[in-house]
């Protein structure tokens, strides 16, 4: 996102795509891009580093800038 406002793209808001892991029509169970983990036989719900992340970013109402990998 930060290399998309270097570049001039006049970002107003981001949302996450999936709070939860779930079935996708493409893919089934077996891609999870979620920012919580859920263990499916149990339910058990675990959160990722994304998870902490994003309620940061949320809590601060800032985002710490930090380059892509692979930028120097």
């Amino acid at each position: 996102m930060h290399d998309a406002i270097d570049a001039g793209v006049n970002v107003q808001s981001y949302f996450v795509w999936s709070l939860l892991d779930n079935f996708e029509w493409a893919f089934g169970y077996s891609r999870r891009f979620d920012i919580v983990w859920v263990d499916f036989p149990s339910g058990e719900r675990l959160t990722k580093k994304s998870y902490h992340w994003y309620r940061d970013t949320i809590q601060s109402n800032s985002v710490v800038y930090a380059t892509s990998m692979g930028s120097s």
